[in-house]
């Protein structure tokens, strides 16, 4: 405990140590590291969250490296969630972290037991696998983060916060209101996303991104899990 103390005294000078306690005991999902989630899962474990459960199917390849935390040249190759991990317990050995590689969808979704977390990030690419998750978690226990659309994006200063159904410019959160309407299956519950309007003036030649995009969006939801521990 003591090296805890030193990692996050600056932390508990602003928080104090009651909130730093509630802060490590909270338990965390964050489903999919890539780009955003890798950023979110860091920002949490350096602001004190100490039980963190990690879900990325993929391993890190070399066209990660632009955007993704723990994707380098030495990284390339390796399970996402386990390079991750590494990184995590270098900032906090004393942190619980659990990597899990696996796809979150209609076969596997009954394995996780949402209601057994108090906050759901929402990092996950798919379409179809993010309108699963945001209906399962909306439904459990757990409070919901998602985000939005990040790629395609070149200012980070346009990056917003606001409920789902109010989000506005975003194709993503677009094709899941539609999602939600053709199927009549629909969120129970209201749930706050980032996202950004930005519309590009240059015409791309694919579906980029950038780090200072999706890390600024991982690291927003980590700011809403923080402080939504600390208001309630």
């Amino acid at each position: 405990m003591a090296i805890e103390s030193e990692i996050f005294n600056r932390a508990e000078l602003l928080l104090g140590s009651n909130n730093m306690e509630r802060i490590a005991n909270v338990q965390v999902l964050v489903m999919g590291v890539g780009g955003v989630g890798s950023w979110c899962a860091e920002c949490l474990v350096r602001t004190g969250i100490k039980h963190l459960t990690i879900v990325d199917a993929d391993v890190v390849q070399t066209s990660n490296i632009n955007r993704q935390l723990m994707a380098t040249t030495s990284t390339i190759g390796r399970v996402k969630v386990e390079a991750l991990k590494e990184r995590l317990l270098l900032i906090n050995p004393n942190a619980v972290i659990q990597a899990i590689q696996q796809e979150y969808n209609d076969e596997t979704a009954s394995a996780f037991d949402l209601d057994s977390y108090d906050y759901v990030v929402d990092a996950i690419d798919s379409l179809k696998d993010k309108a699963l998750l945001i209906l399962k978690a909306t439904a459990s226990k757990a409070k919901l983060f998602s985000s939005m659309g990040a790629a395609l994006k070149l200012d980070p200063t346009k990056i917003e916060v606001a409920e789902f159904w109010k989000v506005q410019g975003d194709p993503l959160a677009k094709a899941l209101r539609n999602r939600f309407k053709k199927t009549e299956e629909f969120p129970k519950r209201k749930f706050k996303c980032v996202f950004s309007q930005e519309q590009l003036k240059i015409k791309p030649q694919g579906k980029g991104s950038l780090a200072q995009i999706t890390a600024v969006f991982g690291i927003t939801l980590a700011g809403l899990v923080i402080n939504d521990i600390l208001e309630n």
